[in-house]
This record gives C-alpha cells, sequence and structure tokens, in this order.
C-alpha cells in the first residue's frame, strides 16, 4: 500500500499521507517519503490530507510529527487531518502549536478533501 500518494479530487491535486494504523517505524519511514515528495514541489504549492486514524503515537512520533509540519511550512499551502480522537487530540495541539501551522481537522475523508479542493 502506497502511503505517500498524489491524488485528484475536484480539479486538484492533493497529497494524501496515510498514516492509519502506522506503528513508530512505519510513522518514522512514511515522514521521510513525505519529507522527500514534499521538499520536491514548488514554495506553497502543496495540499496535503493526512490521515492518522488508528496511528500508534510515542514521545518518539510525535517528535518527529512536529519537525515534519514545520519542515513542510514553505510548500503546504492548506492542511487538512483525519483522525483526530482521544488523546491524539493533544499531540495535534503540540504540532499545530509547535509549527504555527494551520492544520484543520475533519472528522472524515471526505469534507476534508471538499475543504482542500476548495483553497
Amino acid at each position: 500500500m502506497e502511503r505517500v500518494k498524489f491524488i485528484e479530487h475536484k480539479g486538484r491535486r492533493i497529497l494524501h499521507l496515510d498514516f492509519t494504523h502506522a506503528r513508530t517505524d512505519e510513522v518514522l519511514a512514511i515522514i521521510r517519503e513525505a519529507k522527500t515528495v514534499i521538499a520536491a514541489q514548488p514554495p506553497q504549492s502543496v495540499r496535503t490530507l493526512t490521515d492518522v486514524t488508528e496511528i500508534k503515537f510515542n514521545t518518539e512520533t510525535a517528535d518527529a510529527m512536529k519537525q515534519f509540519v514545520a519542515h513542510n511550512k514553505p510548500f503546504v499551502t492548506a492542511a487538512a487531518v483525519v483522525g483526530i480522537t482521544g488523546l491524539k487530540q493533544i499531540i495535534y495541539n503540540a504540532v499545530v502549536k509547535f509549527s504555527g501551522r494551520n492544520l484543520v481537522a475533519f472528522d472524515s475523508a471526505g469534507p476534508a478533501k471538499d475543504w482542500l479542493a476548495a483553497q
């Protein structure tokens, strides 16, 4: 399964970052791949849809995610996140605060993709 891939929605290109059910080693690998893909894009040109449903977070992955989101700031024009439930809300809040980014949380991918396409 591809975890980092561009998709089309309503004529807009969106980078889908699929962290669903990922363990620590998988989260770190997805971040490495995504950083490479994102850094190869023009500034302020990327719309991201990040799905963290059932992701396995710990201190290492939370720190990596904070660094990742900060790294992407020059490239990402709009960012949506799906799967923020329970304790992940605390990590989400920390990532947003650390990165200074506006990451918009959605309950499901459909509305997130619609919002991204409108940006």
